[in-house]
């Protein structure tokens, strides 16, 4: 007997060249295994990043597949034990964490315990740590059925909000008294935006760079003090300024620069939602060279220095704070089966999806 599915597999060289492929798998679980099913997951501009992100960080490691230069784009979601050769995970467990954009995953849980566990499978292992944590539901007190389409959306997303917004704490905005947030719509962007807007850093203005199609959306979220085009970087007030780049466009990096020069007191590159228009290095801009943040890296940094109780409760206070905020305007869209997965992720892929929809999508018919 086996296990039949379908999975969506993307070309690693030409991220629109998306296909469905059947996926199977033995129904019976090898020893030390666990069969998921996974649900329902969340799509967003940062499964994009993954796709496009540099080798060495290696996301399409993950989830590979056998066929040559083809891969998975991560997600987040919720997945259930539907069969299990671990003594201590039983079947019927309802879990959060990093997933394929398929119908079911095989996964070695290591480090058991009530809370959930860690995928132990050898390929995940050069990766960061956080990516192969798997959250037992049952013992998350900030969870609820009604809300896994926000915890997907966002809690992957808040996480590096929650990050970058203690590195410019950590250094007091870097002297500067503006923090430009490209990509404003985006999800990280819109989460960094909230807590520095409401517990400001010595009074510094948060300013959301975005498309002409996305400035009423942007303007609306009430976390922006002021918004700006893109084409209109020139005509942000001349003051010392730290710079966000969530979208990785080059352009607009090297309009930044060269519009405020020395006046920009640091770049830090974190998303690449302008994946068509991105080089890994950028030479010779005026100002502080882009220095790209890992989050997963800063994380552990962070652990070390506050411990996981400490790194929990700061990060549960800001999450709670946010998602009172986020739960007014998200408007959550389900949809299941595989052609509406593939439609969704080319749709992200050219920047066609609402800012204000959060898609969460499911293989399954």
């Amino acid at each position: 007997m086996s296990i039949t599915g379908n999975q969506l597999v993307v070309k690693r060289a030409d991220l629109s060249d998306a296909r469905i492929v059947s996926l199977a798998m033995p129904d019976t679980p090898a020893p030390g295994t666990c069969i998921l099913r996974v649900d329902q997951f969340a799509l967003t501009a940062n499964n994009i990043t993954y796709a496009v992100a540099p080798e060495a960080m290696g996301y399409w490691n993950f989830f590979p597949v056998d066929e040559e230069g083809f891969g998975r784009v991560p997600v987040w979601g919720f997945a259930e034990v539907i069969a299990s050769a671990v003594e201590d995970i039983a079947v019927g467990t309802r879990l959060y964490g990093y997933l394929p954009m398929a119908t079911h995953l095989t996964v070695e849980p290591g480090a058991v315990k009530s809370g959930g566990f860690a995928d132990a499978a050898a390929h995940r292992q050069p990766m960061s740590p956080i990516y192969n944590a798997y959250l037992n539901v049952a013992a998350d007190p900030t969870y609820s059925p009604d809300r896994e389409g926000l915890i997907s959306l966002y809690r992957p997303l808040f996480t590096t909000s929650f990050l970058l917004d203690d590195l410019h704490r950590k250094h007091s905005a870097f002297g500067s008294t503006q923090i430009l947030l490209s990509s404003a719509s985006s999800k990280t962007a819109i989460g960094l935006a909230h807590l520095l807007q409401s517990n400001r850093i010595d009074d510094v203005e948060v300013i959301g760079l975005t498309s002409p199609g996305n400035v009423d959306f942007v303007k609306g979220l009430g976390c922006y003090d002021t918004v700006f085009i893109y084409e209109d970087v020139p005509s942000i007030p001349r003051k010392l300024a730290a710079f966000v780049d969530m979208a990785g466009n080059s352009d607009l990096l090297r309009a930044v620069h060269g519009h405020f020069e020395n006046d920009l007191k640091n770049s830090c590159r974190v998303g690449l939602t302008h994946w068509h228009n991105t080089q890994p290095k950028l030479d010779n801009l005026p100002g502080p060279q882009p220095e790209f943040i890992f989050a997963p890296s800063y994380a552990q940094d962070r652990l070390a220095e506050w411990g996981g109780a400490g790194f929990n409760q700061r990060l549960g206070a800001a999450w709670a704070s946010f998602i009172a905020m986020a739960e007014g305007w998200t408007k959550i869209i389900e949809e299941r089966g595989p052609e509406h997965t593939k439609e969704r992720y080319l749709q992200m892929l050219k920047g066609q999806i609402d800012p204000a929809a959060g898609h969460m999508l499911s293989l399954h018919g």
